[in-house]
């Protein structure tokens, strides 16, 4: 089970023109802003990745607006643990699950994943808060994940699991968040 304490929000690579040419791009951007919301409601930290900005782009603004305060990453490793300044940042965290969101769930989502769970980390994917251009890559990603070691879970599942209780001004403020 995810805990407030020991979880990370990472949003991968969710930039340009390239996050517009994802397969249900309106969705991945809505569950996106829903978890970025509900991290800073729960005091989730947040590390935030770009791929090559310099050729691929900003993050977009629905995203970018969000994270104020906090400032991206810029990488061109396709997995983000192969970045020295994205380990720094997490290590420093002292925190065992991630929660991955983003895009490419076939590149970079995938081989993130893969040295997490390599490097002993919990990682739960957020299977409706991550794409790629292909619904069949996106596809194959999800069925492989559990055979990587790490989980599924939606944004609903995360947020109320990392919430625990139906009381409370936190939770009336993620309920505003999912409706």
């Amino acid at each position: 089970m995810l805990t407030i304490n020991s979880t990370v929000l990472l949003i991968i690579d969710v930039q340009g023109k390239l996050a517009h040419l994802m397969f249900e791009r309106e969705s991945l951007f809505e569950n996106l802003e829903k978890l970025i919301k509900g991290a800073k409601i729960l005091e989730i930290p947040i590390l935030w990745t770009e791929q090559c900005p310099q050729k691929i782009g900003p993050t977009i603004p629905q995203v970018s607006q969000l994270l104020t305060g906090v400032q991206p990453i810029p990488k061109i490793n396709f997995s983000c643990c192969d970045n020295e300044r994205f380990m720094q940042e997490l290590e420093a965290l002292n925190r065992k699950q991630i929660l991955i969101t983003g895009i490419e769930a076939h590149i970079c989502i995938y081989q993130t994943t893969v040295d997490l769970v390599n490097s002993e980390y919990e990682v739960q994917v957020v299977a409706d808060a991550v794409s790629s251009r292909k619904a069949e890559n996106k596809k194959i990603v999800i069925e492989n994940i559990k055979n990587i070691g790490a989980s599924l879970t939606s944004t609903e599942m995360a947020l109320f699991e990392l919430l625990r209780v139906a009381k409370g001004p936190k939770f009336k403020e993620i309920l505003n968040i999912v409706k």
